[in-house]
């Protein structure tokens, strides 16, 4: 049996960062976790060809090629993902589609023509599937309420991505979350009830991309890292003998909640584990918010204080922040701009607030009445909401669109950048170097790389410092701290320009919206809502 792996193409968001991937030589952020796990998951005689829209095209020869197609797709694929499944059956294929998205509406998947929409995670779906392909039947969903023990998951097949196609590789400990965000899909997705892989599991996957050659960044894409902070710990101390002994050739990325920031020990586990970057739901500053969308672990300390515990202590937070919440006051924008300009995080995403379907959310909207089902739920960078909301529209939009503005706006990304990275604490071996501690030859040279890679890299950085430092009104400020990072601390250097470069990708997505704001706001005033919203 010959199967056909695709994941369709993602439309420009944080999670592709095109231009940054470029100067770095890669072609995209980070492989399909979901479809490499189901790849593990199948018969081991059958064939399997992973095509990544992100990275190649998809050709004819693939598609002749396969006797099955498999698509996995989030939200922000849903586009692709429907043209996939009506060419797939144009062409005669069995076609398999999985992942959040068809998860979550299934009616669209059998609308569209597919033969099996699986619902819920590959572990105890797909040995149903495989019972169910030999049945004459189409348009079949399968599905397994029950959730699986992930300490029985296979490594995923890392081998069949092109792995030089990617800025990160990921890998998985936990699934679920303990919180009760009313907005957020991942309980209903993956429950409440956080499941986690055993500490040999995670060594096993690290091994198995380090044999593949792998010596980058890793993203642990668990919900929340620090959900169960037992876990984390025993994961942690599995891996830093196992770090130090192969001389930490990964970094790594994760989410977790911001009560992070009140947890120095974790944070020092995890920068001796070399941890790099933390993805934190900061979600808004206001409290009545946080309260109302049962936000509490967001209440439980000052945001402000937190956040700045975190990025002292030698990590680097990534921001997430929503716009339109009921009982949102006017001004959110402006206030999510104050806690940046208070904390200095440079990456920051602000989206619009979307109910994806069967959260507390979406639930709640639709007896209420003021779900707007015919838009959809779509990408949060760019769309507006799928409900009518208890402010006007209008005014949420633009106070978004601002928000991106204000934050991005060249001069002001390079000056909170500059801050954050000056107030960071300096590496571990730059702290032991400075005390004229005895410092193993191993340390010196971390996570070394393949020659190729690293030549790789020159130019880019080349190209990056000619448009940031000589083409730009704002050069004199670009060099004026590039100097300064590097006589005041200068081992945050890397850090320091891997974010002016992921900045490159961010001001090019504010332009966007920009030009796509001036659209949205033309055609609010003109679009029906129910009447009683009217």
């Amino acid at each position: 049996m010959n199967v056909l792996l695709i994941n369709p193409e993602l439309s420009l968001s944080f999670w592709s960062l095109r231009k940054s991937c470029k100067l770095t030589g890669r072609k995209t952020l980070g492989p399909p976790l979901g479809l490499i796990t189901v790849a593990a998951l199948l018969p081991r005689e059958w064939q399997l060809r992973l095509v990544d829209l992100n990275t190649r095209r998809l050709t004819e020869a693939d598609w002749n090629w396969a006797d099955i197609v498999m698509i996995s797709a989030m939200f922000l694929q849903k586009n692709g993902l429907l043209a996939l499944v009506r060419e797939g059956k144009q062409k005669g294929k069995i076609t398999v589609v999985g992942g959040p998205y068809p998860t979550s509406m299934p009616g669209e998947m059998l609308e569209a023509g597919c033969d099996f929409i699986v619902r819920g995670e590959a572990e105890n779906t797909i040995p149903l599937l495989l019972e169910t392909l030999n049945e004459e039947r189409k348009g079949i969903v399968i599905e397994n309420d029950a959730r699986p023990d992930i300490s029985n998951s296979p490594v995923p097949r890392f081998d069949l991505l092109r792995l030089n196609d990617y800025g990160t590789l990921s890998i998985q400990t936990s699934r679920g979350c303990p919180f009760d965000c009313e907005f957020c899909d991942v309980i209903s997705l993956f429950g409440r009830k956080p499941r986690y892989k055993n500490p040999d599991q995670v060594i096993l996957e690290l091994e198995t991309l380090y044999r593949l050659g792998v010596r980058r960044q890793v993203f642990i894409c668990d919900d929340n890292f620090i959900g169960s902070k037992r876990h984390a710990r025993g994961i942690l101390h599995r891996m830093l003998p196992w770090m130090e002994n192969h001389n930490k050739p990964f970094g790594f990325t994760i989410q977790a909640s911001v009560d992070l920031g009140q947890d120095m020990e974790m944070i020092d586990l995890m920068t001796e584990a070399n941890f790099g970057e933390v993805i934190v739901g900061i979600e808004s500053p206001d409290k009545d918010v946080l309260e109302r969308t049962r936000k509490y672990q967001n209440l439980r300390n000052p945001l402000a204080e937190s956040l700045n515990n975190i990025c002292k202590n030698g990590l680097s937070v990534i921001g997430s922040f929503i716009i339109g919440f009921d009982g949102e006051k006017r001004g959110a924008g402006e206030r999510i701009c104050s806690l940046v300009d208070e904390t200095n995080i440079p990456i920051v995403m602000v989206n619009t607030l979307q109910a994806p379907p069967n959260t507390q959310l979406w639930h709640r909207l639709k007896k209420e009445g003021r779900l707007l089902e015919d838009r959809g739920t779509g990408e949060a960078t760019f769309t507006m909401p799928n409900f009518v909301p208890t402010r006007p529209e209008p005014e949420i939009i633009d106070e978004y669109t601002k928000a991106w503005d204000y934050l991005y706006e060249p001069c002001r990304f390079l000056e909170r950048t500059y801050h954050y990275y000056l107030t960071m604490r300096p590496t571990r071996l730059a702290m032991a170097m400075a005390k004229g501690e005895k410092v193993p030859p191993s340390r010196l040279k971390p996570g070394k790389r393949p020659l190729r890679c690293r030549l790789r890299e020159i130019p880019a950085f080349v190209h990056f410092l000619l448009r940031r430092g000589i083409c730009p009104p704002y050069m004199c400020q670009f060099w004026r701290q590039l100097i300064g990072i590097w006589r005041k601390n200068p081992s945050r250097m890397h850090k320091y320009l891997a974010n002016c470069i992921m900045g490159e990708d961010l001001i090019d997505i504010r332009d966007e919206i920009l030009k796509r704001a001036a659209y949205t706001q033309e055609n609010l005033e003109t679009e029906t809502l129910p009447k009683e919203h009217a």
